[in-house]
Formats: structure tokens, sequence, C-alpha cells
């Protein structure tokens, strides 16, 4: 538990310092009993939270075991909200066009929860991984209400997929183990993952046959499980520290994940599970997710550099575009819908959903209402619009495109 308390505060960059300089004030103890439990706090932060992120990182902390008594949590959110306030980051820049869309949001049931990918479902219904909270959780729009499937503890519940039977799969990225929920049960299956070092199921896909394709980032590997045995192979990409990301699947079945460890984009032949790396022309580049469009181009989010990026796989030819909110952007969650292509830029305040349109090159933003804390995933609905997880502010979101 305190390995996994230490993951989730170091994810959140969760300000270290030694115990002695702490500053004075109604809330240090806490701070010295709940921190020291799993750090070795030596740092003084370079940075923070606003005082809603800090409550939320704090409803984190307990959900994974910090010792944080529940009648001193108000105490302590003002403490570190004080103390350590939110960095300043670029401001989101707003394009006018001609597309309206109007987002809502809800917040989960869970404080902490930390809602990682959303999932849509074909029944209108939105589903959402609570990776901190060990939690799968399932939104009526409609109604507002809201139903969570708890998963075993210590699982971290990452990217979801349907399959053809409306069984939920999902990546239990602290559990090293891929996983399916029957709705109807609340029954999980386990398929624990053969390699003992690959401990970080990522992202998750099935291919038109059926077959699961996921990505484990730490471990720099990428599987393949067949739901009718259960057998899983593990690949690992010719690039050391790759850390395979993101993945889709083409038209004719061939999947493809991008390395957020390097600047190249890895495709997988199906059957031999030989892969092969398309280097991107910017050594700095560092895509973090990718989407395809229905002509088989990948597109990427480069992470590091603020851009938005085009992969020709027929040819490795690449196209690139600055993000509207330049080199400090971060876009990350990234999807296509009505032909246009739509991702998050996370390192703006508040988060800027963008869509580009390739025809016209042409970008139009708006701002995440709640801020979006970090929008790390999104997806198409049913009938065209978006659903987005805000994970560092404990909410799901619809956009709605007029």
């Amino acid at each position: 538990m305190k390995y996994w308390l230490a993951i989730a505060i170091t994810a959140l960059s969760l300000p270290a310092m030694a115990q002695g300089e702490l500053p004075p004030g109604p809330g240090r103890e806490t701070v010295q009993s709940a921190c020291i439990a799993c750090h070795d706090l030596k740092r003084v932060t370079n940075g923070g939270y606003s005082e809603s992120e800090w409550r939320t990182v704090i409803a984190m902390m307990i959900n994974v075991g910090a010792p944080v008594p529940r009648d001193r949590v108000d105490q302590l959110t003002q403490y570190l909200a004080t103390n350590f306030p939110a960095r300043a980051r670029p401001s989101a820049v707003l394009l006018a066009g001609d597309v309206k869309v109007e987002i809502k949001e809800w917040t989960v049931p869970t404080p902490g929860s930390r809602p990682h990918d959303p999932l849509a479902a074909p029944d209108g219904s939105l589903w959402y991984s609570g990776q901190m909270a060990n939690v799968l959780g399932r939104l009526d729009p409609e109604t507002g209400q809201f139903r969570e499937y708890h998963v075993p503890e210590g699982s971290g519940p990452h990217g979801l997929v349907f399959d053809r039977d409306g069984k939920v799969w999902f990546t239990a990225n602290f559990g090293g183990y891929i996983g399916k929920l029957d709705p109807a049960t609340g029954t999980v299956t386990r398929y624990p993952l053969p390699d003992p070092d690959a401990r970080d199921p990522h992202t998750l896909v099935f291919d038109q046959k059926g077959i699961l394709w996921f990505t484990v980032q730490s471990a720099n590997k990428v599987g393949r499980l067949d739901p009718a045995t259960g057998a899983i192979k593990l690949v690992t990409p010719p690039t050391p520290r790759a850390n395979p990301y993101g993945m889709v699947v083409t038209s004719t079945g061939v999947p493809f994940f991008d390395e957020f460890g390097s600047n190249k984009i890895g495709r997988i032949d199906p059957e031999t599970m030989v892969i092969r790396e398309y280097a991107l022309p910017n050594p700095g580049a560092r895509p973090r997710r990718i989407a395809i469009t229905a002509d088989d181009i990948i597109w990427y989010t480069d992470y590091a550099r603020g851009y938005l990026g085009r992969l020709y796989s027929a040819t490795g030819a690449v196209l690139e575009w600055p993000s509207p909110g330049g080199r400090e952007a971060q876009p990350y969650a990234i999807t296509v819908v009505k032909n246009a292509i739509w991702y998050v830029e996370t390192g703006t305040n508040p988060n800027t959903l963008v869509r580009f349109d390739p025809l016209t090159q042409k970008f139009q933003t708006w701002p995440i209402p709640s801020g979006g804390g970090v929008v790390r995933n999104m997806m198409p609905t049913r009938d065209g619009n978006l659903a987005l997880a805000c994970s560092g502010v404990d909410r799901v979101a619809l956009a709605e495109i007029k």
C-alpha cells in the first residue's frame, strides 16, 4: 500500500521537503505524520495547487492509505493551499470558429477517484476508471445518477474498452493484470500478465477479430490477449525505455502505438507481433496519445513540444502544426469526431478543448469549465459527441458538438 501511495503522490507532484523546513501553522503536523509515513521529504516544492486541487490530492492519498484523520482534511487543505499555491501556467488561447460546443460536467461520487479514462457506452451512458479509488463508474447523463463497481484493492484501473457482449475490460495499472467486469453481476475476472516486470498495463483496444491489444508503459512492452483462451503474449519494442502509451487499430486490424519515452510511433504485425518503428522528425518529440482517421492516418499529440502531428503510415511522412497554446500547452487526450481532430491542451489554465480541421488546417478552442485538472483521455459517443475524464478535478464531462 505504501508503494502505491508513493506512486500516487509522485504522479501529482506532491511537494517534497525536509521535515524541519515546513512552514509553521495549523496543518504542519498532519503533513509530517501523513507524508513521512511513506516519504523522506527532502526538497522544498517549486510549485503547488489550488485549494480544490489540493483537496483532490489529499482525497487520493486517503484512498490509497495515507493516515490523514478525516477531521483534519479541511485544515490540511488550507495549510497546503496557503503555503504551496497553484503554479503559474500559460493562459488558454481561445480561438473562435463556426462550431458550437457545450461542455457539461459531473462530479464523481468518491472524492479523490482521479477519473483516468472515459468510456462511452452504446446505451448513452458514460463510464470512467476511478484509478485511485479502485472503482469503475457509470453515469447516466440524462438523470445524473452514478453507479460504482469496486474492483480488487490495489488494481488502479486505467484504460477501458467494451467487448461485443457488453463486458468492460480494463487495465489494472497498479495490479499488473487485465480485468473484465460483468456489469450485470459486478464480477471481475483477472488475467495476470505473465512477466512479473509488466506491472503497469496502460491502454487497451480490441481489433476486428476480437483480440485485445494493450501497452505496458514502464515495462516497455506491448501485449496481445485472446479472450477465448486467456492466452497473453508480450513483446518489447526495439527502442529501450520507449514507454508504449496510447494505442489504436487500423481498418485492416493492425495495431499502432506511440512511444512516450521516445520520438517514435510503433506498428505491430498482428500475426508475428514484429514491431516496426517510425521516427518522428524532431528528436525532442514525445507523442503521448494517438488517434486514427477513417483513411488510417495516424494523429498524435506531442506533449513535450506543444504540437499536433500526422503520420502517413504507408510512407512514414510526417506533418506537424504548433498547438494554439504554444510550447507549454502539453497536448494530451486526442480522438476523431465528425472528420475533425479533437484534443486537449493540459498545460494551459484552464485545460483547453481543441478542434483541428484537416481540410482547412484551422483550429478552434474552448475552455474546460472546471479547469479540467488534466484531461488524460477522451473518446467519441454514439451520437458524435465527446466523453472526457477530468482527473485533476474528480469530474467526467460530455462535450456536445452542435
